[in-house]
């Protein structure tokens, strides 16, 4: 008899495993994935990926707001006598009343080496810590957040210049392929999980919107790091005339100035190292992204000019 598998993910990093378990014939009883959520601006309801491509493939999906003291959700869940549950930035804790219904575990696909970064923002933080190296583990889930036993970890460079989305997909498409080496392995019992280092642990926090603003008195490479790992939200930013400018893209340079100083027209800006870092794309604050040739000819910022 097929295996079957519940799958619980939610952004866009959590589509191309789903399609590679479907279109690879793993029967997927059911998809949990995080309700709909209103726009900021009008009253816009936005689907997550995850619930627009399960009604792509006509799944099923079940989108509860919590899954914490949620007896309708428990029972269904136990109705469902699922082999094993996919668990891939679902967006919620799973209480242990649920990683009881699954003959075998809920397995979790986390964005990074652990017991390296565990928690919420594994890539950006990744990025922004200036690492050499990231990559997916292969986990069963614990109680408590990234902690439990892995069985696999695939590695990638963290490349010059990429950022958290290039990161993103990178992940998400090896994390695609790899867990079809690893489930049959899981349901025949020859899956080898080995216990994580917790004295090694470090934790990878929700990016915060202040994080962003940029530091000139940084090292140039800490600051492409963060215009980097904060690539595409919550962004890189500086204030000019009590204006926002996000920079998407950058790199370094090696014009010498005071921190924050625009030493050309085309913002090549003097960081904290006796470098520079200069601005290819930008965001003025309400605009649309602009390349830094087409920023230039309406801006104020001009050589001499102090950020």
């Amino acid at each position: 008899m097929a295996k079957k598998i519940v799958f619980m993910g939610t952004p866009m990093f959590s589509v191309p495993i789903l399609k590679s378990l479907y279109q690879n014939g793993y029967p997927i009883e059911c998809v949990y994935t995080q309700p709909p959520q209103k726009s900021h601006r009008g009253q816009k309801i936005n689907k997550s990926p995850i619930q627009k491509i399960s009604e792509t493939l006509n799944l099923e999906f079940r989108s509860p707001s919590s899954l914490k003291e949620n007896k309708e959700e428990l029972e269904y869940f136990k109705s469902l006598d699922a082999d094993l549950a996919i668990v891939v930035a679902y967006g919620q804790i799973i209480p242990k009343e649920f990683l009881k219904l699954t003959k075998k575990g809920f397995i979790n696909i986390h964005a990074s080496i652990l017991p390296k970064w565990r928690g919420a923002a594994p890539i950006q933080r990744s990025i922004m810590n200036l690492d050499k190296e990231t990559g997916i583990s292969i986990m069963k889930i614990r109680e408590q957040l990234d902690t439990g036993p892995v069985c696999n970890t695939y590695k990638i460079n963290l490349e010059n210049n990429l950022n958290a989305e290039n990161i993103s997909e990178k992940l998400s498409s090896l994390a695609a392929e790899k867990i079809l080496d690893n489930i049959d392995d899981i349901y025949e019992d020859k899956a080898n999980f080995i216990e994580q280092d917790h004295l090694s642990a470090t934790y990878a926090s929700k990016i915060q919107k202040l994080e962003g603003q940029i530091n000139w008195k940084d090292n140039a490479k800490i600051i492409i790091g963060k215009i980097n790992g904060l690539y595409p939200v919550p962004g890189a930013y500086f204030m000019f005339n009590g204006e926002r400018y996000k920079i998407l893209r950058a790199e370094i340079g090696q014009a010498q100035g005071n921190p924050g100083e625009v030493l050309s027209d085309y913002l090549e800006i003097s960081c904290g190292d006796k470098k520079s870092i200069k601005i290819k794309e930008i965001q003025r604050q309400g605009k649309k992204p602009q390349s830094i040739g087409e920023f230039v000819l309406g801006t104020q910022i001009k050589k001499g000019s102090s950020l």
